[in-house]
Parts: C-alpha cells; structure tokens; sequence
C-alpha cells in the first residue's frame, strides 16, 4: 500500500463517540491512515464530553438536529450533510458505529456514491424489526450496503451469516466499548486519580458521603420506552427507594425532554434519588465502579458494566446484546415495574443471587477491538498485511479498579 488511506468516521451520539474513540485513536497513530472525524449532532453536547475525555478532535460538525424533528426530516438532513461530507473529503473508506440513524444515512450515502464502509458493531439482532425502534431497521437496512463488517461477537458473526453476508467481509472483534473502559480504566488504577473523581466533581453532585451509601446507578432513554416505559421504570424506582432507604439510587437523567420531564416529575422529590445530569465518561466510569447494580436500557452499559463485576437489569423487551443474558451478566425484565422491582430487590437482599451475576463471566472482548479493526482495514487495501498478534487480558486491570473502587 502507497500514500495515506483517508479513512472518514462519522459519529452523532455519545455512544457513537465512546465506541468509536478507540478507534479513531488506533487509525491516528498508524502511519499508513489519515482519519477525519465528521460529528452529525445528534448529541451535541454528550458528544462533546466525550470528545474531551478521550481527547480526539472533530473536523466537522453537521448539526443536524432540529427541536421536535421526526426521524424522516434528521434522517433527510443527515443523508444530505454526509453527502456532501464524501463529494467534499472524497474518502477510501467510511466507518459507522452501532445502530443510530447516522449509520443507515452514511450507509446509503457511501453506496451512492461507491465509497466502502466498515460497520463497527455488526451484526447484532433482536429479531424483531419494531425493537428496539428505530435501531433495529437502522442495523438490517444497513448490512447489505456494508463493505467490511466487525462483529463483536460470534453470536454477531453468526446472525449476519444467516442473512446472507460474505464470510470473508466479516471479522471478530470484541466490541470496542471494552477497549474504551480499558483505556479509561488505565487512568483510574492511579488512586488519586479515582478519588478525584468521586470527592471532587461527583461529591458535588451527590453529596461529600455518597461513595459510603450502597449505590443504584440508573440509565434510560429509548424512544421505545418513550411515554408509558419511562413511568413504569419510575415507577419501579420509587417502589425501590421506599424498600431500600439505606441505598442510593443514582440517575444521570437524558437531556431529551420525552425522559426528563417524566423522570423529574415522577422522581424529583424523594429523598434518596439524585438526579444529576449525563455525566462525562470518566465519572460515569467511576460510577459504574462504586455502584452495586445497574438498572439501564442502554446498549453499551450491558457490555461495559459486567466487565466491572456490576450486574445489569435490562429494562427492555428485547436486547440485540443476548450474550450478556446467556452468559449470566445480565437479566431482561422490561420497562415493566413488577418485574424490575423483584429482579433489582432479589439482587439486593439475597447475596449468593448477586454473586451468581457479579462474577459471570463477560463476553464481550478483551478490550483490544480497536487495533484488529485497523488491522483489517489495512488488509481490506494490502493483501501483504500480516495478522494481528494476539492481545493480553483486560481482566487484571478491571479487578484492579474493582478494588480501588470499593
């Protein structure tokens, strides 16, 4: 291979960021690659929180979002901006992350306009085409347009299999949420780095003692639990706080006003909840650490809190992540009160049913994703690329911040 590959990656949303971070950072430091990050909008500042914790620059930003927009009028944006984006910076190759509507109008876009695209995080299925909604129709509609698909899991592998996907387009790579917890992890193992975290930013939030409470960290933000989800998940919460005043019951509340009016109205009044606003990568790491269980419908969070030896109540129908759920790592309950308040109180009184989940085993990588998909798309363009070598375990570095943490 001759000259710099331009490799363009388009990110909207704060997990987009987190995920693709790792690999941004991988194609930053290869010699062969010039990357060009290219944000669509769709968590403005989300987005830029994680931008500044990990550090990457974004070239180009297409704001798209719009107040009360339908998915019609940001997917039209979007496909239009991103357009524009490949006449103007004419890539080798594109890279989408996950499920959002960024991946299926980048998708299109490149198939237009004959430009390759990786998929990272490939392959994950719930089966049902209305759950979660949109993400699910974004994944399918997307596959067949795709050049390069990263699986991070066999099971991935295996479902895009099913579909009709070439063998040799897909490759098994963890899941790059796991490489952004190792790095992440790599700074907290300082203590004084830990403890900045928890006495400082997060001890204004919470209090100076909340680290010495039993904490619930609480994630939600579907649109599908939009309306009569988000008042059963707050309703389940409040039944949780009555029964277990000595917890802490700890919710990083979305900005989008279909979660935030709901939960502020259900749950801002009692006294052991803290509502706090979506917090940086770094705290939420530090979050994750210290809490004793997580209560989310949030796709990564099922990948990155079992690595910290955290159970997961998932409050969805249905997960396009089925590993951690047969693996033991984490439980569907759906955004269904009954149902969360017996799983999430079991889990709290009865201590061989916690350690049964803590300590399952998560399947989701190693936490060195970035570099084989880097890896790979050296291949993609050199047939004299040489496999990556295998890489060391991430589990000693997680059992270390589990125990700094606690």
């Amino acid at each position: 291979m001759t000259g710099k590959r331009n490799i363009l990656v388009f990110m909207g949303t704060r997990p987009e960021a987190v995920k693709l971070a790792p690999v941004v950072a991988a194609l930053r430091d290869a010699s062969d690659f010039r990357c060009t990050v290219v944000a669509t909008g769709q968590h403005k500042e989300m987005f830029r929180q994680v931008a500044d914790t990990f550090g990457f620059a974004v070239d180009a930003d297409l704001d798209v979002m719009r107040p009360n927009q339908t998915l019609a009028g940001l997917t039209a944006r979007l496909l239009d901006g991103i357009d524009g984006w490949l006449e103007t910076a004419k890539p080798d190759m594109a890279l989408v992350q996950g499920d959002t509507t960024t991946v299926l109008a980048a998708s299109l876009a490149c198939f237009y306009r004959r430009i390759p695209i990786g998929h990272v995080e490939a392959g994950l299925r719930t089966g049902n085409i209305r759950s979660p909604f949109p993400e699910e129709a974004n994944r399918k509609l997307a596959t067949p347009l795709v050049a390069l698909h990263f699986a991070p899991t066999e099971a991935a592998r295996t479902a895009l299999l099913r579909e009709g996907v070439a063998d040799e387009t897909i490759s098994v790579t963890g899941n790059t949420v796991i490489d952004a917890l190792r790095i992440e992890v790599a700074r907290q193992v300082d203590d004084s780095v830990l403890r900045a975290g928890i006495d400082g930013d997060l001890g204004k939030l919470l209090g100076a003692d909340w680290a010495q409470w039993p904490t619930v960290l609480i994630t939600g933000h579907r649109r599908e639990n939009f309306g009569e989800g988000v008042e059963q998940i707050c309703q389940a919460i409040a039944t949780l706080v009555a029964r277990f005043p000595d917890h802490r019951f700890v919710y990083p509340v979305h900005l989008n006003p279909n979660v935030l009016t709901h939960v502020n109205r259900l749950l801002g009044g009692l006294p052991n909840v803290r509502l706090i606003a979506p917090q940086n990568y770094r705290n939420f790491v530090a979050l994750m650490a210290r809490c004793r269980l997580v209560l989310t419908d949030s796709g990564g969070v099922q990948e990155e809190a079992p690595s910290l030896g955290k159970p997961v109540l998932v409050m969805r129908d249905t997960t396009e992540r089925p590993e951690g759920v047969a693996a033991g790592t984490a439980l569907l309950t759906g955004p269904n009160a009954p149902a969360i308040v017996e799983h999430a109180a079991r889990l709290l009184a009865d201590e061989a049913a916690y350690r049964s989940m803590a300590t399952a085993k998560n399947p989701y990588g190693d936490g060195y994703a970035a570099e084989r998909i880097v890896q790979r798309i050296r291949s993609y363009f050199s047939t004299d690329a040489v496999a990556t070598p295998a890489s060391p375990a991430l589990q000693p570095e997680l059992k270390e911040l589990a125990r700094i943490s606690s």
